[in-house]
């Protein structure tokens, strides 16, 4: 079976589907990877071995949009991969997407006539009576009244989808041969989607409306060595606190400042990663440390807690680990997975994208606590790491294809 995965989107996006496409070569399938031009995804699917077919401009230069019109214009811009995605599929047997390549890839598997999934990474966009939508609201409409029914929320959400995609989204299927949605919302996410999220930190309520198939984190093991200078930093201290944003470009000014500053006020090192957002130590005193890009499997089960964005990847390799977060949510599902920590007790949601040392040093208070830490270990023992392969089997099964395929 030949299968094309394609993502557009950040390491949040584009690691999954490394291991995903893992698990198929291992099943007997021939797989390749359409995802951002950006050299780190480049090297992490040649260092699998797996094909990668690059699509639009690199993510380090994209920029959220600022408008309905800027929307609009961004997906006239997603569309346009439609062509190197269709011929990537060519002779394929299905085609999975994820991130921001639903516009183009729903299309591309719609002309082609072969089986295709949707897969998200969170689940706080999939309608449900039992979760409001995040907010989606066009300048000047009027907000829903407060306490408003869940359903009526979801429906204001799917009528602001289409204003802001439809029209966009319309004409490029008219200039391929395609006929017109009428729900973009449900175009997106189609009548099943794929939930790649650990079940104990991202539950989907089993009466959903919505028929989700839940398969668990698509996790790739890391082998690879932590650097020595890490590891002689690591064995001439307690564990440190580790601060990073990952593959977020724009935080606060002065974050990291902020970050060492509360960490030191509660006696503890400091690991600092630089990520997309160059973060960079503020003094040259022994307690702090910077890294770029290391394996954070081997590394966040060395430190006190992990002090961090709340992207579902780092959320789950932390959790994973048995170490306490503080999270600190920027953008997008983030606010979500803070509120999932702090709920399950294993760490500390912070209030809003800009820490202040005193607001960070309450949060760390609760994460480095005997009783955080005791309970993130316990949380550890249940977060599961087969769903890559559990999601593998599935798309190779042939009554999933006649399924999707109706």
């Amino acid at each position: 079976m030949r299968v094309l995965l394609s993502t557009y989107g950040s390491r949040g996006d584009v690691e999954p589907m490394v291991a995903l496409a893992v698990q198929l070569r291992k099943l007997g399938a021939q797989v390749r990877v359409c995802a951002p031009p950006d050299k780190e995804f480049a090297d992490q699917l040649a260092g699998v071995d797996v094909p990668m077919v690059p699509i639009g401009p690199a993510m380090g230069t994209m920029a959220p949009p600022s408008s309905p019109k800027d929307a609009s214009r961004r997906v006239t811009e997603l569309a346009e991969f439609f062509h190197g995605i269709a011929a990537a599929a060519e002779g394929c047997d299905a085609l999975l997407a994820t991130g921001l390549a639903h516009f183009p890839s729903r299309s591309v598997a719609e002309k082609l006539g072969i089986p295709y999934v949707y897969a998200t990474f969170c689940g706080f966009l999939l309608p449900s009576a039992h979760q409001a939508p995040p907010p989606l609201l066009l300048p000047g409409q009027t907000p829903p009244p407060e306490g408003a029914d869940n359903r009526v929320l979801w429906e204001l959400n799917a009528q602001t989808f289409n204003t802001l995609h439809g029209e966009a989204l319309n004409a490029h299927r008219a200039s391929v041969g395609l006929p017109p949605v009428d729900d973009v919302r449900n175009f997106i996410f189609t009548d099943q989607p794929w939930l790649a999220v650990d079940p104990t930190l991202g539950p989907w309520p089993e009466d959903s409306e919505l028929d989700v198939v839940h398969t668990g984190a698509w996790i790739l093991p890391d082998e690879r060595p932590l650097p020595e200078d890490l590891v002689e930093f690591l064995d001439a201290g307690a564990p440190p606190v580790y601060v990073g944003f990952g593959s977020m470009r724009r935080v606060a000014q002065d974050t990291a400042a902020v970050a060492i500053e509360a960490i030191r006020a509660q006696g503890r090192r400091v690991l600092l990663g630089r990520g997309w957002s160059d973060l960079a130590l503020i003094d040259e005193r022994d307690d702090c440390f910077a890294i770029g890009e290391v394996n954070q499997q081997a590394l966040f089960g060395r430190v006190a807690a992990v002090l961090h964005h709340g992207g579902a990847g780092t959320t789950t390799t932390a959790a994973r680990a048995g170490a306490p977060q503080v999270i600190v949510p920027q953008a997008a599902d983030q606010p979500y997975w803070a509120g999932r920590v702090a709920d399950l007790g294993i760490g500390a949601a912070h209030d809003g994208p800009t820490p202040t040392v005193e607001s960070l040093s309450a949060a760390l208070q609760v994460a480095l606590s005997p009783e955080t830490r005791a309970r993130a270990t316990e949380v550890a023992g249940m977060v599961r790491t087969d769903g890559a392969e559990v999601a593998a089997k599935l798309l190779l099964d042939t009554r999933f294809g006649e399924r999707q395929g109706r």
